[in-house]
């Protein structure tokens, strides 16, 4: 046998590296490894980090600082599959840290993530390309990136997905790019509604809730809800609704059923397949505070349609929305109460809920949650509007006192609701009696004087319901209100503006009101408002006459008109006219101001100084004493200072440049002009002077008694008292009307100097015998009664004078030129066989001038003819 020789082993190649086997403990190390050109390498160094990354956001972060971001997103588009996967693996963990996204975006990584979403990729990577973009798209940059890149549609086709974490992933990113209607349109138009339908079978509950809030957001869409309802998507969410172990997902079902609602076919649909009694049903026995919430929220949005109300009021809807009233939840008696007011458009269903729910708003008017106030308020608005029942049940369930306790809220739509409750309520005047009683008009002072436009436009129309008793007039005055009232009148809010107006113009119909107003500044401001075109309103003319009805003399000089209901007191005096703006001065400045060329000042007075109080213009400071007829006359004005030392008698005063003087009444000239009148008066009996000559005595007594204080005495105008007098015994018994208005022309007529012809007018002069009054009397104020030559003025205001006193109504109207008429209504003489009631009353003009007594029909060329010259 021959030696057995061994058998030598190959040595390897030289040019080959002998495999090595790495162990690094270093996260960088493995950074490093990324730019490995060994594929195997790379692989288990993408894999090594994602096992890293994936332990928390420490790690994610240090993964950013040592740079790994950068290389494992080129690797995202790597040729090996295996390095492509881990390298997607590693960024999808990573990019839930904020600041691993931001490094993202700088990358602009959404289009190779895009691609990794085509269906020949590994289904892992498109669980982590799909979680990635589920990152990144909660930004609005990214979500315009994806949507511009095509990324909807491979989304969308992912739902599809047998891997469950592929579905949710693309499904939450859907739901972050639905948010952009963009995407919501793209998403109809991929057929999404199928896929989502589908996802609502899942047996993952998380893939359930992110399709159902996805199904939420896109159904804000009319078309889109169209879609769901042609994919019987309604019985879907039903069953969802129907099954008690899907508890965790009725609030999100709810919110998609309640999108479907404000179609009202929908409606009309779950209606007839008695879905929507259901529906009602579950919110009424739910456990759930948030489903019950938001299927109020769900019902209030479905009323805001006409033809969904109809549908919802014949499932009974109040009855559930009443029961939730009595929840604990104070957000679902917000919503509830919202709902209320939204089916509050339809009458049937405002009478229905007046009738069983009106008691439950009133108690959470008295709620420690201010929003609970405002919504029950606001509720309460709408039963109480063009409802006189719910008005009346409002106050019934005394929710008088607990709306006016709201007044004081801090909340303004509360505020507002309470006042605006308050009207509705006011509009009937028991109510009113109930609501003033409860001093309401204190209680809405503060409003008044809230910032907030509504606020102020409310409570301003609260006033204005609530002022037309006397006591509350007097209640707001005293407490405060009407200078906040009248500031709101510079208001730029047109309705706060109005409201206030018209407040103003309601609390105006008593004095004293009247005249704190005026005080406060109201009729200056009302006459700026009424020369603006864009600011005035239909109650600023209203409420600036309505001032001026209190302040006689400045209503007829400023606007040239006083109307029968304006009736001439004592005190009252023409001055003439004026520009708009322009106040006149008291009458008293006016009385001591020197002699001057202008037109007389005409003044109106009848009462004895003990007679008059210091009330408005109208109703003068008390007159001085006036002798009668027969002795000689008072001056026009006296100041007097009684005192223990100085009880001198007025006519012992010397004579003083701008301080009325005495004068003497009978001048011949005077004497001639009154036709016949010194013999009417000396067949008088003297049981009618001596009462006269008594109350002139009283009236010098009144005038030394004052208190030691300067006083100013208007003067008493016996002539006219006069008048006065025997217009009562002659005129007054006349039978009808229009023989009373015949027989008053004639007679002022006579006292002024008598009829005058057409043509010889100018011949009258009577402003030179108005100017000897004025120097006899050296003042610039002649009662009416010493004007013996009048013209047109003069005689229609002692027309208008006389006639109030013996009860006839007449206007007052200022002409051009010296002109002024009276208007009065009378009925024209009947025609046979028609009785006198059927006949209306007409507008006639009285001739006071040329042919006394003769009556012009308004309207006619004769008429407009005496108006002129």
């Amino acid at each position: 046998m021959g030696k057995k020789i061994k058998k030598e082993v190959e040595p390897p190649p030289k040019d080959v590296f002998d495999p090595l086997s790495v162990e690094s403990k270093k996260a960088a190390t493995v950074v490093l490894m990324l730019s490995s050109p060994e594929e195997e390498v790379v692989s288990k160094a993408c894999e090594s980090l994602y096992k890293f990354a994936a332990k928390g956001d420490e790690n994610k972060m240090t993964l950013l600082e040592l740079g790994a971001v950068e290389p494992l997103f080129r690797l995202v588009t790597h040729d090996d599959p295996i390095v492509r996967r881990n390298a997607t693996m590693a960024l999808g963990i990573m990019a839930s840290h904020n600041e691993v996204k931001k490094s993202l975006r700088q990358l602009d990584v959404t289009h190779a993530f895009i691609a990794r979403l085509a269906p020949e990729e590994d289904v892992v990577i498109h669980e982590f390309a799909s979680l990635c973009l589920a990152h990144m798209a909660v930004e609005y940059n990214i979500k315009v990136q994806i949507f511009e890149q095509g990324g909807l549609e491979p989304l969308i086709k992912l739902l599809n997905s047998p891997d469950p974490d592929v579905k949710k992933n693309s499904v939450e990113c859907i739901y972050s790019m639905v948010q952009d209607f963009q995407s919501r349109a793209a998403v109809r138009e991929l057929n999404v509604i199928p896929p989502l339908l589908e996802l609502l079978k899942s047996d993952y509950p998380i893939i359930q809730l992110l399709a159902l809030k996805t199904l939420g957001v896109i159904t804000i869409d009319r078309e889109t809800r169209e879609r769901l309802r042609e994919h019987q998507g309604l019985d879907h969410l039903f069953r969802i609704l129907e099954t008690k172990d899907f508890n965790d997902l009725h609030v999100e079902a709810l919110g998609v059923v309640a999108n479907c609602l404000e179609d009202p076919d929908t409606v009309q649909l779950i209606q007839e397949t008695g879905c929507l009694r259901k529906l009602l049903s579950f919110t009424e026995v739910s456990t759930l505070t948030d489903f019950q919430k938001n299927a109020a929220k769900a019902i209030a949005k479905s009323a805001c349609d006409s033809e969904n109300r109809k549908n919802l009021h014949e499932e009974e809807v109040e009855k559930c929305l009443i029961a939730l009233l009595g929840t604990d939840n104070d957000g679902t008696k917000i919503a509830a109460a919202q709902a209320i007011s939204a089916m509050c458009e339809n009458l049937a269903s405002k009478h229905t809920t007046g009738a069983l729910g009106i008691p439950q708003l009133v108690q959470l008017l008295s709620s420690d949650n201010e929003e609970v106030k405002e919504a029950a308020a606001t509720a309460l608005v709408n039963l109480t509007t063009s409802h006189f029942g719910n008005a009346s049940a409002v106050a019934e369930a005394d929710g008088v006192e607990p709306l006016i306790s709201v007044l004081s809220s801090k909340r303004d739509g509360a505020v507002a609701s309470a006042a605006t409750v308050l009207t509705n309520l006011a509009t009937q005047e028991p109510l009113r009696v109930i609501i003033q009683s409860h001093s309401v008009m204190s209680a809405i002072v503060e409003p008044l004087h809230s910032s907030n436009s509504l606020v102020q436009s409310t409570a301003a129309l609260t006033v204005a319901a609530v002022g037309c008793d006397a006591d509350a007039r007097t209640e707001l005055r005293n407490a405060g209100g009407l200078e906040p009232l009248v500031k709101l009148l510079h208001s730029r809010h047109d309705e706060v503006r109005r409201n206030a107006c018209w407040a103003v113009m309601v609390c105006a119909n008593d004095e004293p009101t009247a005249a704190e107003m005026t005080r406060l500044g109201a009729l200056d401001i009302l006459e700026e408002i009424n020369l603006s075109i864009g600011r005035k309103n239909n109650f600023s003319e209203v409420a600036l006459e309505k001032i001026l009805d209190h302040n006689l003399p400045q209503k007829y000089s400023q606007m040239g008109y006083l109307a029968s209901s304006n009736i001439i007191l004592d005190g009252f005096y023409d001055y003439g006219k004026v520009k708009r703006g322009i106040k006149l001065l008291p009458l008293e400045e006016l009385s001591a101001q020197e002699l001057n060329d202008r037109r007389a000042i005409i003044l109106v007075n009848t009462k004895a100084p003990e007679a008059v109080s210091h009330g408005p213009v109208n109703e003068p400071p008390p007159a001085t004493e006036e002798k009668s007829p027969d002795l000689p006359a008072r001056s026009v004005g006296t100041f007097r200072k009684a005192s223990k030392e100085k009880t001198s008698s007025v006519d012992d005063k010397p004579e003083s440049p701008g301080r009325p003087s005495s004068i003497t009444k009978g001048s011949s000239r005077e004497k001639g002009s009154r036709k016949g009148r010194g013999k009417k008066e000396e067949e008088k009996p003297k049981e009618e002077e001596k009462p006269k000559e008594e109350e002139v005595e009283s009236a010098q007594k009144a005038a030394e008694d004052v208190p030691e204080k300067a006083v100013w005495l208007p003067p008493l105008d016996p002539l006219l008292m006069d008048y006065i007098t025997e217009a009562s015994r002659t005129i007054l018994p006349l039978a009808s009307t229009n023989q009373q208005v015949v027989a008053l022309a004639e007679f002022v007529a006579d006292k002024m100097g008598g009829p005058i012809e057409r043509d010889k007018l100018h011949e009258f002069s009577w402003e030179l015998h108005i100017t000897e009054i004025k120097f006899d009397l050296k003042c610039n104020v002649v009662p009416i009664g010493k004007i013996s030559k009048g013209t047109f003025y003069h005689r229609a205001l002692l027309f208008k004078v006389l006639a109030e006193r013996i009860g006839i109504g007449c206007t007052l109207v200022r002409g051009e030129y010296n002109r002024a008429w009276n208007e009065v209504k009378l009925v024209e003489e009947a025609p046979p066989g028609i009785p006198a009631v059927l006949i209306p009353p007409q507008v006639f003009i009285v001739d006071l001038m040329y042919q006394p007594g003769y009556l012009m029909k308004e309207g006619t060329a004769e008429a407009d003819r005496y108006r002129r010259i």
